[in-house]
């Protein structure tokens, strides 16, 4: 059955018109499982791709790669159905919630994050995975997503999952001309070496007492860091995990009962 186009828009092109698209013409979409609620991939969209993904109500990208539309499980069956669309308070970020018909990750997978768990939760009791009913009607609802007030510290670490998402899809569509295609292109042994050089790099601009350098050389220690992850295919929130145990851990500078420091 052919979805309705949507009808809670009273003139499509006009809020198409109204988003704040990047200087490619270009604007991110994050697809989260509108049952599940787990993010499953992220994406762009340029303005012909939204409309045809409004009119469809099925997500149609554009591939940055191959510069061309993309619609999502059109060859391998494993389409998303629209269920509900959101755009943040910049209107530069698209949220839609999706009934998958299939992994959303190329590789499988229910999801392109979280490699380590490779859930299953997005199947039902006989491994296959939902479906929306055959005569379920679209429903679109178009309003701001506000966030609530973090501190500085979690949205550092939200700046760092989002670099680290960027180069799960470099590393996906390897477009050309940007580093970190080079990187992947080179493999382990270039990744290595950056990572050797940088490391360099920091310890110098320790040395030289240089916040400013200092501080530049981390990040690019940290980029190429994720970057490593990436290759090696441990997720960034494995790392997270891990730090978040050891913190729970009793430190080791406490006092045991014989005032002596715990080696």
């Amino acid at each position: 059955m052919k979805l309705q186009q949507i009808a809670l828009i009273e003139d499509n092109e006009a809020w198409v018109q109204s988003l704040r698209w990047n200087e490619q013409g270009l604007l991110p979409v994050i697809i989260q499982d509108a049952e599940t609620k787990a993010v499953l991939m992220m994406a762009y969209m340029n303005r012909e791709s939204l409309e045809l993904s409004l009119e469809r109500g099925e997500t149609v990208f554009w591939s940055r790669s191959r510069k061309e539309l993309w619609h999502k499980g059109a060859t391998s069956g494993n389409t998303q159905r629209i269920v509900e669309l959101a755009v943040d308070c910049d209107r530069d970020t698209l949220l839609i919630q999706v009934n998958p018909n299939g992994p959303a990750c190329h590789t499988g997978t229910y999801t392109c994050f979280d490699e380590e768990e490779r859930t299953d939760s997005g199947k039902d009791e006989q491994g296959v995975f939902k479906q929306e009913a055959p005569n379920k009607q679209l429903k679109v609802q178009v309003q701001p997503v506000v966030a609530d007030a973090v501190d500085e510290e979690s949205e550092s670490v939200h700046v760092l999952e989002q670099l680290a998402r960027t180069i799960v899809e470099r590393e996906r569509e390897r477009p050309e001309g940007a580093y970190t295609t080079y990187l992947f292109n080179q493999g382990l042994d270039k990744i290595l070496k950056k990572i050797g050089e940088e490391a360099a790099e920091v310890i110098i601009a320790a040395k030289n007492n240089d916040a400013k350098e200092l501080t530049s050389e981390v990040c690019d220690l940290m980029f190429h860091l994720l970057v490593l992850l990436q290759e090696r295919k441990v997720s960034f929130n494995t790392v997270l995990s891990e730090i978040s145990h050891r913190h729970a851990k009793p430190r080791r500078d406490t006092y045991s009962e014989l005032g002596k420091v715990k080696e």
